[in-house]
């Protein structure tokens, strides 16, 4: 499978060090606009084919799939073009900057009929199918609460038209409480959602930390926390009627060695060990090309499809509206 690579950043090089060590994938071609940041991204990843224009790459007849790791808020604009041109599209998250975008770029991917996906790479990992396989043994009862917090120093890194926080770190633990609940409610979990939130604001105006409470059919609710000026710390807890589950090694950026502890309450407490061959790119780029394959048009729990990008997205708009 031929890949081609939009963006020349950091994240555009760790997939490219994951579609160069799948044997049944090319690392095809890559476009970028700064002539020394190309070149230098092409000398280390080796790319077939060089482009100083996004355009010219969505239109090569010889790629099969385009991944999109431009800033957030050019994200829909070159989701649709890759979907015009028939291409197969792997969106970097997160899928947009707001609604009216992402139904945009949604609308162009269900008009073309083309393979679609975002990158929430974490969702292909093993250890996301054993934490629901732990959560569906219903050893810790029905889910009450969830709390997740994700925080890191990036924003001297981040385009500040992408809007900060909020969809840049936040987007983990907002999509990870949403996979959880939606395995626990099933799909009407979001049909209604309170939220009540606070932020704070960076140099650049945006969002840059914030902590919000969430209310879910008025079953479930969660807790959420990001933050971009400072540290490198995840924590993610699931509490139920008898017990919870902690992540205890950060799920958004699995490995070979993960693990997660269930404690029934009072009771008792376990450790669960999740061996993987690789991390979350390793499988993203694996399961998409065997979805390809097969003639899918989008992912399947407990990756994220299109409905999934959809709500996840809402959530962070809602979030951002309540923090603002």
């Amino acid at each position: 499978m031929k890949w081609g690579i939009l963006g020349t950043s950091f994240i555009s090089g760790v997939m490219a060090d994951a579609i160069n060590e799948d044997k049944h994938s090319e690392l095809y071609a890559v476009a970028g606009r700064t002539e020394k940041t190309l070149n230098d991204f092409a000398q280390q990843y080796q790319p077939t084919t060089i482009y100083n224009d996004y355009d010219a790459l969505i239109s090569d007849d010889a790629i099969d799939i385009i991944y999109i790791a431009l800033p957030n808020h050019v994200h829909h604009e070159y989701v649709i073009k890759a979907a015009l041109q028939g291409k197969a599209i792997l969106c970097e998250k997160s899928l947009s900057i707001d609604m009216k975008k992402t139904e945009q770029a949604l609308a162009a991917v269900k008009e073309a009929d083309v393979f679609f996906a975002e990158g929430l790479m974490y969702l292909h990992h093993p250890l996301m199918e054993k934490l629901h396989e732990e959560i569906a043994t219903g050893e810790i009862g029905e889910i009450r609460f969830i709390q997740g917090s994700y925080v890191a120093a990036i924003d001297q890194f981040v385009n500040p038209d992408s809007k900060g926080a909020l969809y840049n770190l936040g987007c983990y633990p907002m999509s990870l409480i949403h996979s959880v609940i939606k395995h626990q409610l099933g799909e009407r979990a979001f049909d209604q959602v309170s939220f009540s939130a606070i932020g704070r604001r960076g140099q650049d105006g945006n969002i840059c930390e914030s902590s919000a409470l969430m209310r879910f059919n008025d079953t479930i609710t969660a807790q959420i926390h990001t933050a971009e000026t400072y540290g490198l710390k995840h924590g993610f807890t699931i509490l139920g009627s008898k017990g919870c589950i902690t992540l205890d090694t950060n799920p958004w950026l699995a490995t070979q060695e993960n693990s997660f502890t269930v404690e029934v309450y009072e009771t008792s407490t376990r450790e669960v060990k999740v061996a993987a061959k690789g991390d979350g790119f390793y499988y993203q780029v694996r399961n998409i090309r065997n979805a390809l394959a097969t003639g899918k048009k989008q992912l399947a729990s407990p990756m994220a499809s299109h409905q999934d990008s959809k709500e996840i997205m809402k959530l962070l708009t809602d979030w951002e509206l309540a923090a603002s």
